[in-house]
């Protein structure tokens, strides 16, 4: 029998039947904080793009800014497997876990796991487990999947991976298997994250493009010690550090932020928001 992750986010963070759920994205792109156009999917392999990190809460507050990512992704190319990390919410299951088969479900259609890089992960990594239990209900993984359907429907294989672990030597050493792994791929690897929680906005956006240098600088020591200095409450700081790990190991030579906003942007409620942040590795 296949396995089959069913969505626990349809009709909550984003639109539940697939006709309402394409317009969505579509908005996302359209949005005043969005690209302000829907891309065009370069058919070919990607050339540059090796990694993005992408905000994951309920699209009417982050999606345009995830939108900034997918949007570059799909101008550079057709990826044939997206590895995304996303950090453990629900607090179920191993400290690191990977699902290594089956599909998962939204509106939009079956996206199916790639077996084989997920397995290869594992075996690199000697820290990664097989855990479907810490996927079950958590959202961080799930909500980038609609984005990608949108863009490469199901010709796209995916590795979801759940930090509930986020220390960095952990980090370093899933980024490292990882871009072993997906060496000579056409891949991609996304680590979702949202940035600061609840804090009014200047103090928020202040910590937050902090941190952001530190991306920027590809610098994943730094930025765990500005994480920890600053107190920032981003959610998924492990998968951002495991992602600049692997980028750096895969060849990236920048790493540019493609859009910063937080959720007082979009609601006009500017003392207690969340940041959002989308950025793209590139060769």
């Amino acid at each position: 029998m296949t396995k089959v992750r069913r969505p626990t986010q349809a009709g909550a963070f984003y639109e539940g039947n697939a006709d309402s759920l394409r317009k969505q994205i579509e908005n996302c792109f359209l949005h005043e904080f969005g690209p302000g156009k829907i891309p065009m999917v370069v058919k070919t392999g990607l050339k540059t793009i090796m990694g993005l990190v992408c905000p994951h809460a309920g699209y009417m507050f982050s999606g345009p800014v995830a939108a900034h990512a997918y949007y570059s992704l799909a101008c550079d190319g057709r990826p044939d497997v997206a590895v995304i990390f996303g950090p453990n919410h629900t607090g179920y299951g191993s400290a690191l876990a990977v699902m290594n088969e089956g599909f998962w479900r939204t509106p939009l259609g079956d996206v199916e796991v790639d077996g084989e890089t997920a397995n290869q992960i594992v075996r690199e990594s000697r820290i990664v487990d097989v855990d479907d239990s810490a996927h079950r209900f958590e959202h961080s993984i799930e909500v980038q999947l609609p984005f990608l359907q949108y863009l490469y429907g199901s010709e796209i294989k995916i590795v979801p991976i759940c930090f509930l672990m986020q220390d960095l030597s952990s980090a370093k050493e899933v980024g490292k298997a990882v871009a072993k792994a997906l060496a000579g791929k056409n891949a991609v690897v996304i680590a979702s994250s949202d940035m600061t929680h609840y804090e009014p906005q200047k103090s928020a956006e202040r910590k937050d493009r902090t941190a952001l240098e530190a991306v920027k600088e590809m610098d994943e020591d730094k930025f765990y010690s500005i994480i920890e200095t600053h107190r920032i409450t981003a959610c998924g700081y492990g998968p951002i550090a495991a992602l600049i790990t692997a980028a750096k190991l895969l060849g990236a030579k920048e790493a540019k932020v493609l859009c910063y906003k937080t959720s007082g942007d979009i609601i006009g409620d500017y003392s207690s928001v969340v940041g959002y942040a989308a950025v793209c590795f590139q060769k």
